[in-house]
């Protein structure tokens, strides 16, 4: 399973990114290979508009099945994700990429 998190970051102690639509990075950890890979989003910093379903576009091509943020994509991306059945997971604006992973491993964020 393909898991994205939003992130400030490139690597596993990067802090994560409360924002979605105007994160900086994505950091994509699958677990089948245990591989990560870093996706740049900050061509989307000065978008006027539409930055959420232009981020959402880009995570979509990354086959990711679960996202992890902060606060959660605003109304029309977390539309279009839910849609395609991608599973949203809050809560986690004030940790590292890893401390994310492992509280979603024990259940305590939030589903969106």
């Amino acid at each position: 399973m393909k898991i994205a998190f939003t992130s400030k970051g490139k690597d596993w102690d990067a802090p994560i990114d409360p924002r979605f639509g105007r994160t900086e990075y994505f950091f994509i950890y699958d677990e089948a290979s245990g591989g990560s890979r870093i996706v740049d989003n900050t061509d989307v910093t000065y978008e006027a508009h539409g930055a959420g379903p232009k981020t959402a576009q880009r995570l979509f091509g990354e086959k990711a099945e679960i996202l992890i943020t902060g606060n959660g994509p605003g109304g029309n991306a977390a539309s279009v994700l839910e849609k395609a059945g991608m599973r949203i997971y809050t809560g986690a604006g004030e940790m590292s990429v890893k401390e994310a992973y492992e509280a979603y491993k024990k259940g305590d964020l939030k589903q969106f």
